[in-house]
């Protein structure tokens, strides 16, 4: 096997992540030949010639690879992830060449089908035309798609560095097109988007998708969210989720805002997440929703909105009230309600001192006691 050279390996992310951009663009809409199982060892070769000094070498070992089926993906993910860098694009690029499945068995037949059933002759269609093979092949063809594309979100999960950014990049040019399809698909699964959100950060208009206790998809199909195009804000609202699910959101790159209310993931994952994103809102609570509105910055806590049924609604809480405290706590103002609310889970008890104003008299002073709602 070849050893790379220590210049190779010590190209800059920038030079490593334009090569890759370079050789994604040359073989994009190159799909491999069709697919054929190769065994163990003669993946390993190919894939220790990635690396080879002769650039004949590489290409036909990249050709074989591309040819060499499922067996290939695995031992090509684990080449990306060691160290050295030409095999790392190369490697990268192969699995990116896996993502495109030939058109569903089919479709050829309906376009022409005076062509191709004996209408025109009177020929009838051969009782054993293989179609049941020609559907079986394509669903294999569809499930190695699904699985490069498993392969280069993990990749693209990575820690930040040259192999993430490369198959990140692989990742977005073949989810270019696919932004309307993945639209349609998460809002019939339950997910809110509105195409007209204005980000309070940086003045500009994209995507938002909030996903809530209504979400009929599964954690898979969260998966489809880096497939939205200029999406600036991302809220989860009381659907449990885990770390890998989370860190699918970091190769959202035009991400503002991300609100997580009630998904139960851990501090390390948000931490993992806020390093990708260190300019942006995260905005993570325990779930509880108490169901009111203020100015967040400006100061006292004075309620100006009061959802109708919501849990401050059902301990009396009215507009206009000023919230003193909660549990003992002081509140300066309505961003600090907010951060208390955060750190508690729906069906938990909350003390909230309320300051409320008659008109001649002295302000009353009271104390609620404010059961929460859970965030849908």
């Amino acid at each position: 096997m070849h050893v790379p050279s220590l210049s190779r390996l010590s190209l800059s992310a920038g030079v490593v992540a334009a090569t890759g951009f370079f050789a994604l663009l040359l073989t994009l809409g190159s799909p491999p030949v069709a697919a054929q199982e190769s065994s163990a060892e003669a993946i390993q070769g190919w894939i220790g010639q990635l690396g080879a000094e002769q650039f004949a070498e590489r290409e036909s070992a990249s050709r074989s690879l591309a040819a060499a089926g499922p067996a290939a993906l695995g031992p090509l993910a684990e080449a990306a992830r060691g160290g050295d860098l030409e095999v790392a694009s190369r490697a990268i690029d192969v699995i990116r060449g896996y993502l495109d499945p030939p058109a569903a068995a089919g479709e050829g037949a309906k376009k022409g089908e005076g062509e191709e059933t004996g209408e025109e002759t009177g020929e009838q269609p051969a009782a054993d035309a293989p179609v049941e093979s020609s559907l079986e092949n394509s669903s294999r063809d569809v499930a190695l798609a699904l699985e490069a594309e498993r392969l280069l979100e993990t990749l693209a999960e990575g820690p930040p560095g040259p192999v993430p950014q490369l198959a990140a990049t692989a990742l977005e040019y073949h989810q270019l097109g696919m932004h309307e399809a993945a639209q349609d698909r998460l809002q019939a699964l339950g997910a809110k988007i509105n195409d007209n959100y204005l980000s309070m950060a940086s003045g500009k208009r994209g995507l938002e998708a909030v996903i809530d206790t209504r979400w009929k998809g599964s954690p898979e199909d969260l998966r489809l969210l880096p497939r939205l195009r200029n999406l600036r804000h991302v809220g989860i609202h009381g659907l449990k989720i885990d770390a890998q699910t989370l860190a699918l959101l970091g190769r959202l790159r035009s991400l503002e805002n991300i609100q997580l209310y009630g998904t139960g993931v851990s501090d390390e994952a948000v931490a993992a997440l806020a390093a990708r994103f260190p300019n942006a809102e995260i905005d993570v609570r325990k779930g509880g929703k108490l169901g009111v509105g203020g100015q967040r910055i400006v100061g006292p806590c004075q309620i100006t909105q009061v959802v109708a049924g919501s849990a401050a609604d059902r301990a009396g809480l009215q507009i206009g009230d000023v919230v003193l405290s909660m549990d003992g706590v002081a509140v300066k103002n309505f961003e600090g309600l907010t951060e208390y609310v955060g750190r508690h889970g729906p069906g938990e008890s909350i003390e909230v001192e309320i300051e409320r104003a008659v008109a001649g008299k002295v302000p009353q002073r009271f104390t609620a006691t404010v059961t929460l709602d859970g965030w849908d």
